[in-house]
């Protein structure tokens, strides 16, 4: 859908009218039966993200991923034609696991001419054909040509590797991603290669932390400290609300205007930010990007974030300041996710550029973990069932919108299984 701005008097959600505006539930966030279906119906069919081409610098390079919740880990390679591949992470002779680092569940990188089985030595190529069997003779009618690693879907948009699990996706990548996400393309990305990491085990539902970060409705309440010690944010009825919210397909968009701290009267920062020179928005001093695309589509003149949320699990927000960010939310089960929070930078070039970016880590870490530290409070209280429906108001447009398309997934996929007709939709 195209790009709209909100009226004076007008609203979001009217723009979207087949979301409606009553209460909706939650359960999809608190059944087991529900999660068992959409780990089927979204994450084995959708295109989900897996790492970076900066994670394969060379021909020869390789990575492994592990997808939580899904029992699945691929490798992801680039062989001596340059072309990046995917793989599952599975040995051909008996299943073993092919490549770890620590233990069978720890995701490991490298550089390699091959990948090497440490249970029975077999040997394949980056491109994933098998090359050795150790005692080859031993077997019988063995066609080792027939033999090589099982591939995964695997294409590049961006910089971005994505991968897909389905036997056959029903959309290409670029399809899947469509225009707003599309948009985003000739962004600079590849020039952001200084890279902070964080993870996390959470006890709630992916769909509850993801919803957390669907909205500003939230950021008076819990992040006033962040807001800066001004009068008006230090109001416990101080209003924000977010300059822009757009759709398209399954996928969603909203901008932030920055609160542009480096601008106000030194008793308005606190110490830190004033040594630093930097905040929860990032570095105050940012790098020359020359012209972007993609960004800020609303035209706000106050830009700060834009927060692109691809479905089902990644979300890229970018900064005006010259970074970004991306979050994963992998379900383990209906009550528990993995949560990784990765923040990526120009590399620095002196101490005091360094010492911006780390800062920048810390207290976007400070922000994360009080967005989390709700968490389990709103998973033990949607648990509690007490009430079977919820009211949202017009900033949270994208928590009804992202609820429904994970639902229209789900009956797709069970009006497939019972007929054989249906495909997920595409909001």
């Amino acid at each position: 859908m195209g790009r709209f701005r909100k009226p004076a008097e007008g609203s979001w959600t009217a723009h979207h009218p087949g979301l409606g505006t009553g209460r909706i539930s939650f359960e999809d966030s608190i059944s087991p039966e529900f999660h068992a279906l959409e780990r089927e119906a979204v994450f084995r069919r959708a295109w989900l993200h897996a790492g970076r081409v900066e994670q394969l610098p060379r021909d020869g390079s390789y990575f492994t991923k592990e997808l939580p919740g899904l029992r699945t880990s691929v490798i992801v390679s680039r062989a001596t034609d340059g072309r990046i591949r995917a793989f599952h992470n599975v040995c051909r002779h008996r299943g073993n696991r092919l490549l770890w680092e620590g233990t069978p569940r720890g995701e490991s990188c490298g550089n390699a001419r091959q990948l090497v089985c440490r249970y029975h030595g077999w040997r394949y190529g980056l491109d994933g054909a098998c090359t050795y069997v150790h005692q080859e003779r031993e077997f019988f009618d063995l066609r080792i040509d027939e033999l090589g690693l099982a591939p995964v879907h695997c294409d590049t948009w961006a910089g971005f590797v994505f991968v897909n699990l389905a036997r056959e996706p029903r959309q290409s990548l670029r399809e899947f991603l469509g225009p707003m996400v599309g948009a985003l393309e000739g962004y600079p990305f590849d020039r952001m290669t200084e890279r902070y990491s964080f993870r996390a085990e959470n006890g709630s539902n992916w769909k509850v932390f993801s919803d957390a970060f669907q909205e500003y409705y939230h950021v008076p309440a819990l992040h006033t400290h962040q807001l800066g010690p001004t009068p008006e944010a230090q109001n416990p009825e101080y209003e924000f609300e977010a300059a822009h919210y757009q759709i398209d397909g399954p996928h969603r968009m909203v901008t932030t205007s920055g609160t542009h701290k480096h601008r106000w009267p030194a008793e308005h920062l606190y110490p830190a930010e004033a040594l630093t020179r930097s905040g929860t928005t990032g570095p105050w001093d940012a790098p020359d990007l020359g012209e972007v695309r993609g960004v800020n589509p609303s035209g706000t003149a106050r830009w700060g974030i834009d927060n692109f949320q691809v479905f089902p699990n990644l979300e890229i927000l970018i900064y005006e300041r010259g970074w970004y960010v991306t979050y994963r939310y992998w379900p383990t089960s209906h009550d528990t996710h993995v949560f990784e929070g990765d923040l990526f930078f120009v590399p620095a070039t002196s101490a005091r550029e360094r010492l911006a970016h780390e800062y920048a880590a810390v207290t976007f870490k400070e922000y994360g973990l009080q967005d989390a530290g709700t968490l389990d409070g709103t998973q033990m209280g949607l648990e509690q069932r007490a009430f079977d429906d919820f009211p949202l108001n017009d900033q949270e447009i994208l928590v009804r919108h992202f609820h429904a398309t994970v639902r229209d997934w789900v009956d797709g996929y069970v009006r497939e299984r019972a007929t054989g007709e249906g495909a997920p939709c595409t909001r």
